[in-house]
């Protein structure tokens, strides 16, 4: 099946394989840049809206926000909740709880956004303007006559399929398996306002909440716009391979069970915040609010070529899969997309190996680079160990540096030259103006952190 509208004379064509939010941004980013764009898809609009479950929460920050606005593109600032910051607790595998800090986003906030939602819009908004949207399962050799056929073809097909067209860097995968297994869920019940979460800051309910839990996994909660319900929440958790939570995890096979196993992980181990999950329901109108997963983070090429020889090139999770704990995923597919048809409507040449390969380098060194190592830190990699310690106590102790702290998520790019201790001590000192040894020398246990008092849900009979 084949849907367009009037179709442009540009004397340029490009063709994107996958619908989903990076495919179809970089689509209608090339559509406008003067380009005859189709894109492919093995699902139809309707299912990709609604016979799926969301891809994550997709939160972004300031950066990803700034690469859509400079494809004329909305971030649903206008209708979407809002983050103003991240609040941390990290309780040891004995129970004891040791560091909770409030990191605020300093001149930008974070917004999660359904990718179904996003993807949908802007498929309507690509067709509407001219672009052709094709409903067809593309294996590797339609994809041989696809970029054949096109001057540019791009491959947004997510972390299998064609993805085996571009090979795996193994200098830059570190991992060669998941580091968690994840279990998502979105919800209604709770608002934003300062009663909610307010035992973690005074923000309450404009800032998502993280909770580590070192033998276990980590716990986020956080505001979501949902493409049916609006204004809503997820959740997102990660556990450790061989925890309990991943054995709570495994036996997910609905909304219903998820949130069920969510509300009973915090009720026996992240009981500060029970309250509120307890007040949380089940999105009725959506069974594919929830997921469960597991993602190995994984660099590939960003150039590979089809059985005739034609280069295509790898786009979002396609060219860098990351764990989710970071949230850097939809970022860098944004970040990504947007430099792409940046580069492309400037490119007069043909869009050959070494145009594909030197954009891909420019993309990795931008923010890739980065935002793995990030990553490498939230999921407390062991080589990252030290300087974890040292950032999380340091949040622990100055906002000044929980604010900068959380911050990476939004720009990593400051991260990638802190490889020693001695690098973190330098990064802590010029975010927080103070000696980062005195500063560390404050660091005391939390011993308890506040229990939520937010209001129990009544019991009906």
């Amino acid at each position: 099946m084949t849907t367009q509208n009037s179709r442009s004379d540009s004397t340029r064509s490009a063709a994107i394989v996958g619908a989903g939010q990076t495919g179809v941004t970089a689509a209608l980013g090339l559509l406008d840049a003067g380009f005859d764009v189709t894109v492919y898809s093995d699902r139809d609009q309707r299912s990709l809206r609604d016979d799926v479950p969301a891809t994550g929460t997709a939160l972004i920050f300031g950066e990803a926000q700034a690469a859509e606005a400079a494809l004329g593109l909305t971030s649903y600032a206008d209708t979407a909740p809002l983050h103003s910051g991240l609040t941390v607790k990290i309780a040891g595998p004995d129970r004891s709880e040791l560091i909770e800090f409030d990191g605020a986003f300093d001149d930008y906030s974070g917004i999660a956004v359904d990718t179904r939602l996003k993807a949908d819009d802007r498929l309507t908004a690509f067709q509407e303007r001219g672009g052709r949207f094709v409903v067809e399962a593309v294996t590797p050799e339609k994809l041989d006559t696809i970029a054949a056929a096109h001057d540019l073809t791009l491959v947004a097909t997510g972390r299998s399929g064609l993805s085996d067209l571009f090979a795996v860097d193994t200098q830059r995968t570190v991992y060669d398996a998941p580091q968690r297994t994840l279990l998502t869920v979105t919800v209604s019940g709770l608002g934003y306002d300062e009663s909610v979460f307010a035992h973690r800051s005074s923000e309450g309910g404009a800032r998502s909440g993280f909770s580590i839990l070192g033998d276990q996994g980590e716990g986020w909660w956080g505001p979501y716009l949902h493409k049916d319900a609006g204004p809503t929440w997820a959740f997102l958790g990660w556990a450790r391979p061989g925890s309990d939570w991943e054995k709570r995890f495994a036996a997910a096979d609905s909304a219903e069970s998820a949130h069920r196993i969510v509300t009973d992980l915090y009720r026996d181990y992240l009981d500060w915040d029970l309250p509120e999950v307890q007040a949380t329901k089940v999105l009725a109108e959506d069974p594919h609010s929830w997921l469960k997963g597991a993602v190995r983070p994984v660099f590939r090429a960003g150039l590979g070529h089809t059985a005739s020889g034609h280069p295509v090139a790898s786009l979002g999770d396609t060219s860098v899969a990351y764990d989710p704990i970071a949230g850097q995923g939809a970022q860098s597919g944004l970040i990504q997309a947007q430099r792409l048809v940046a580069a492309a409507a400037a490119h007069e040449g043909p869009f050959d190996d070494a145009w594909i390969t030197a954009r891909y380098e420019e993309f990795l060194a931008a923010r890739a680079e980065a935002g793995a190592k990030v990553t490498r830190l939230f999921l407390s990699d062991p080589e990252l160990g030290d300087i974890g310690n040292q950032f999380f106590a340091s949040a622990a102790v100055d906002p000044r540096f929980a604010s900068a702290l959380v911050g990476l998520l939004h720009r990593p790019q400051p991260f990638l030259d802190v490889t020693t201790p001695e690098d973190a001590n330098a990064f802590v000192t010029a975010a927080t103006g103070e000696d980062a040894a005195t500063l560390l020398s404050r660091f005391q246990p939390a011993g308890r952190f506040a229990r939520s008092e937010y209001p129990a849900p009544a019991v009906t009979s």
